[in-house]
């Protein structure tokens, strides 16, 4: 019976550890003391390994009778009472996750020092490890110059920001060697979150004075802005995305991009720049497929003080949300958009080249304080199409241009008139409500000569002005489709029907 005994004792014995059989992976990873200030204790990147829990020893065989007596019938070891792990009723219990916090590589935290070298180690060992989660804790100011963080890497890893993540500040600190055009890039990853308490604070303003491209600056005039700037954070070549919970402010240009990317699903972000602050699309998203972006507030062009900016100037930091070519099956839900340009799908067409967009869903969205709300914006000269949008439930507040097709956008009036567009088709505005600025018509759709804009539905779309008169004369050119219901103001300008042999132009279609 002591040898039954032991045989059910032996699965209790086989303790886990953080992986399998892995160098690292079989660590938990704790702060390592910095031994007076260095930046690299010796040794820091180790840890210590978990102990297996103690077991007592199997209690002796009792005495008397004994199973080796042929006399003695062999009875049986009592089943263990209570639920077992092999019980289906009993919940599997998911493996802690392996922690690598930064400080065990050798990072500072200071604000000052630079911590790049350790975020690469924590990076590599986090990567080999399954259901891995690097920690930036909240009790420090990290500082690191550009770095890709590449896969592929083991199942479920995780990038904890709690703390304060930020790049050098502006360009003269930017190391000579390092990529202008981009900060924290994750590549060539599957199934990774990036996700936490703390901020990742961009450092943008010295970026956005560069003699660079034209922004607002105070009092109404024009500034030059940024060009070669980097993107904060960039996800290229990835699927089965998560990042949500992070503050993310300042960035010298775009926020968030997403290049070649599938399965990706924003959420619960804060995005925050000020409104002399050119080019900081909050959210971009190109060449990726089967995007959620739900409960997020973007503030790209944020209010400041009445002596930064003229009071009479919206702000300035460009798309709350864009969306470039090859983009298809885009969900955004529950965001707010405050004093930049709103939600835009392109520019698409530059420089003659084809795009093409499908399938782009906006529900549920409330855009205040800013330039534009709903905008399709194209080149001249382009081809394929933007077709299946749709957008359901929006409430503007104070917007200058509520709805806007634009198929001559050019951001120097200087642009040539071109026989081929990007085709605009199938977009749906339903109850979308609120106050725009009368500077500017509520509704504008300016399609293309050759390539109109077809299959335009408006319904239950109310739109009044949120001081002075009503402004009543929507734009229409070259646009073709209906109101379902009346509009405010009234859209009597659409076309009816569809213009002949658009259908049958190649250049138009996409996948």
């Amino acid at each position: 019976m002591g040898a039954a005994i032991r045989l059910l004792l032996l699965p209790l014995m086989a303790v886990a550890f953080c992986g399998h059989g892995a160098s690292g992976r079989s660590h938990f990873h704790k702060k390592a003391p910095h031994g007076g200030g260095g930046r690299r204790g010796g040794g820091g990147k180790g840890g210590s390994a978990v102990s297996p829990p103690a077991f007592p020893p199997p209690p002796p065989p009792p005495t008397g009778i004994v199973p080796s007596d042929p006399a003695t019938p062999v009875q049986a070891p009592a089943p263990p009472t209570g639920n077992v792990p092999s019980d289906p009723a009993t919940p599997v219990q998911p493996a802690e996750p392996c922690v690598f916090d930064v400080r065990a590589y050798g990072a500072v935290g200071d604000g000052a020092t630079d911590d790049t070298q350790a975020f690469r180690e924590a990076w590599r060992a986090a990567c080999a490890a399954e259901s891995a989660v690097l920690l930036v804790p909240s009790d420090g100011s990290f500082t690191i110059t550009t770095t890709t963080f590449s896969g592929p890497c083991k199942p479920g890893l995780v990038f904890q920001v709690d703390g304060l993540l930020m790049p050098p500040d502006g360009p003269d600190c930017w190391p000579a060697s390092d990529n202008r055009r981009q900060w924290l890039v994750f590549s060539n990853l599957d199934g990774m979150t990036l996700r936490g308490a703390g901020t990742i604070e961009g450092n943008g303003e010295n970026w956005w004075n560069l003699p660079c491209k034209p922004h607002r600056g105070p009092n109404g005039s024009t500034l030059r802005g940024p060009c070669d700037s980097p993107t904060l954070v960039r996800f290229f070549m990835s699927r089965n995305l998560v990042v949500e919970g992070l503050r993310v402010e300042n960035s010298p240009e775009f926020h968030f991009r997403f290049d070649g990317c599938s399965d990706v699903r924003v959420d619960g972000l804060y995005i925050s720049s000020p409104a002399n602050s050119p080019n900081t699309d909050g959210i971009h998203v190109e060449n990726t497929e089967r995007v959620a972006i739900h409960n997020s507030r973007i503030s790209n062009g944020r209010e400041v003080l009445l002596s930064e900016v003229n009071k009479n100037c919206l702000g300035v930091g460009d798309d709350c949300i864009s969306i470039g070519t090859g983009s298809y099956d885009v969900d955004i839900q529950n965001v707010t958009c405050s004093h930049g340009h709103g939600i835009s799908i392109g520019s698409l067409g530059v420089h003659n080249s084809q795009a093409c967009v499908a399938d782009v869903r906006v529900r549920n969205v409330v855009i205040r304080e800013s330039d534009n709300g709903l905008r399709i914006k194209t080149w001249q000269g382009g081809t394929g199409a933007v077709s299946g949008v749709a957008f359901d439930g929006v409430l503007m507040e104070n917007v200058r241009n509520c709805i806007i097709v634009d198929q001559y956008y050019c951001l120097d009036k200087r642009c040539m008139n071109q026989s081929t567009a990007v085709r605009v088709a199938d977009v749906s505005y339903a109850n979308v409500r609120g106050t725009y600025d009368v500077r500017s018509a509520p509704i504008h759709f300016a399609c293309s000569d050759t390539v109109p804009c077809t299959n335009i539905t408006m319904a239950e779309v109310e739109l009044l002005p949120a001081s002075g008169e009503l402004v009543d004369d929507p734009f229409c050119w070259s646009a073709y489709g209906l109101q379902q219901t009346p509009t405010i103001p009234p859209v009597t300008c659409l076309q009816e029907g569809l213009p002949e042999g658009l259908l049958d132009d190649p250049d138009l279609k996409c996948r």
